[in-house]
């Protein structure tokens, strides 16, 4: 399945370790992937420390699910949320999950969608454990999202201030090296970026939004000297410079 057949797509949100300001942001994601025609919360609503959920649970359309502390000190939402995502896998009629958490407990849930050919969107905060990072089809950190979108409803008196990005790690840099390499080339030495995105996520869960571009060709260009890119009448090229 690829992102561009997207039809159906399915929110689950873990509402015990993510933030409703969130959402927003998350749902334009999915928003240009396909319909988010499911969109499931999971949590004890009569905590206080979710009071905050009520407004944006209302405006985007979202299913509260109940699920109450039956023992304390462990997490029931995270099995009814599992279940559920097992539920609608067999389905057969989600083409693709967006699990909002920063919880590593679903790594295994998302290891065991993507089994069955089902893309898996995590989002979460820039603390997630590596293990549900990286069994996702791609994760984007939301801290990166929710300071994106405020820069850009913020009008700047200048327009001149830059959006505030990460560093781009030095593996994801050689993500994109192999993905360069393992793709064909013409004459020149250039690839197809977006061949070269396909081998790129097959291998990591990284997305450009979690650095703070809205496209990989962004990120690309912002290495610096690293790599070459050169806009084309039929896409985006892209040569590996040293």
């Amino acid at each position: 399945m690829t992102e561009s057949a997207l039809k159906n797509i399915a929110l689950l949100i873990d509402a015990d370790n993510a933030g409703a300001r969130e959402i927003d942001a998350v749902l334009t994601v999915l928003a240009g992937l396909g319909q988010v025609n499911i969109r499931r919360a999971y949590g004890n609503w009569a905590k206080v420390g979710l009071k905050g959920w009520s407004n944006v649970l209302h405006r985007y359309g979202i299913s509260p699910h109940q699920q109450f502390d039956l023992t304390k000190g462990k997490n029931a939402t995270d099995m009814a949320m599992t279940i559920d995502a097992m539920d609608l896998l067999y389905q057969g009629k989600v083409d693709g999950f967006g699990i909002v958490s920063s919880d590593s407990d679903f790594t295994p849930l998302a290891m065991r969608l993507r089994q069955d050919g089902v893309l898996v969107y995590g989002f979460g905060r820039s603390k997630t454990p590596e293990a549900f990072k990286t069994a996702c089809t791609r994760f984007i950190e939301v801290d990166s999202l929710t300071e994106t979108a405020v820069e850009e409803e913020t009008p700047s008196p200048a327009k001149q201030a830059a959006p505030a990005r990460k560093k781009v790690d030095d593996a994801v840099v050689e993500e994109l090296a192999t993905a360069w390499k393992a793709s064909k080339r013409d004459e020149q030495g250039f690839a197809s970026l977006s061949e070269m995105g396909k081998i790129a996520n097959n291998r990591s869960s990284f997305d450009a939004r979690t650095y703070g571009f809205k496209r990989l060709s962004d990120l690309i260009e912002a290495v610096g000297d690293q790599f070459k890119v050169e806009r084309r009448a039929d896409g985006v090229y892209v040569k590996r410079q040293r």
